[in-house]
């Protein structure tokens, strides 16, 4: 049986942060944004998260407000959000846990993708409202739009765990099959297989999904490979369980516009390029070998 030591907080104070500011990669001159998705994209808003009901209540008034300001300010600087969701937070710490065996962990890092994936699409997705006929009369409606092409790209072979639900939350997208190793000596991405087609649909949207953000060499030979099929940077969602600053920094200089939706941001990779604390090797923990 899995054990893990919990530390837990019952209550906190109304002012206290529910981020620190210290676990975001900090870099004056580089276009990249932290968005903590519960409030506003105004910059002041960003380094304090208060846990009053009250706050969290206004949050909600001005989610319209949220979703204007977002695309208005993606346009010259990459957005990284980290959904304070208590699942994702439950999740993380699974996966964290070493003694966490295979198939907890592979399930695990399932979870984690739909929750990340949902909490991605709610300002992304295209839609076209009408009206159908209820059993007990009228209703304005909406929908997603199937007209609109939705892709999902996962970096075999740790990105299939966390892609695996993609599907019940997107069920019109298609699905590319991309896999890139590292070298272990010198950390650079070799891409060993290519399902992408030779051009995207005009307007298509992708979900990369590569579950650690570490150096960055992987990530961006990945988005690299969308670009040259047609695919403008805010039209990628990156999708990952755990990020770290030097792939975010890569990331932000290569390609403004990007949205990067991860569940925690540690503070630092190794030598050999493992985030730290990180949760190991992800494809090794998720298929057991």
């Amino acid at each position: 049986m899995a054990s893990c030591r919990i530390n837990s907080t019952l209550r906190c104070p109304s002012g206290a942060p529910r981020f620190s500011s210290t676990c975001r990669p900090h870099n004056p001159c580089a276009p990249l944004l932290f968005i903590n998705t519960t409030l506003s994209t105004s910059p002041r808003n960003l380094e304090r998260i208060s846990c009053s009901s009250a706050q969290r209540r206004s949050s909600v008034a001005v989610r319209a407000h949220t979703a204007t300001e977002k695309k208005s300010t993606s346009q010259d600087r990459m957005l990284v959000f980290v959904p304070p969701h208590p699942l994702i937070k439950h999740w993380v710490s699974v996966l964290r846990n070493e003694q966490t065996p295979s198939p907890i962990f592979r399930n695990a890092m399932a979870e984690l993708g739909r929750l990340l994936m949902y909490e991605a699409s709610r300002d992304w997705l295209p839609t076209v409202t009408g009206e159908i006929q209820s059993p007990m009369g009228v209703a304005s409606v909406e929908f997603i739009d199937p007209r609109e092409p939705m892709a999902v790209v996962p970096i075999l072979r740790a990105g299939l765990a966390l892609a695996e639900h993609a599907s019940s939350i997107l069920p019109a997208t298609k699905t590319y099959h991309l896999g890139i190793s590292r070298d272990e000596e010198t950390l650079q991405p070799t891409i060993y297989l290519n399902k992408l087609p030779d051009k995207f649909p005009e307007g298509s949207r992708v979900f990369v999904v590569d579950p650690m953000l570490a150096t960055g060499g992987t990530i961006v030979a990945a988005v690299n490979l969308l670009k040259e099929r047609g695919i403008d940077n805010n039209q990628i969602l990156v999708i990952s369980a755990v990020a770290a600053p030097p792939a975010l920094q890569k990331l932000s200089e290569k390609f403004p516009g990007l949205h990067v939706y991860t569940g925690i941001i540690d503070p630092t990779v190794n030598e050999k390029g493992f985030i730290i604390p990180g949760l190991g090797d992800a494809g090794d923990r998720s298929f057991g070998t």
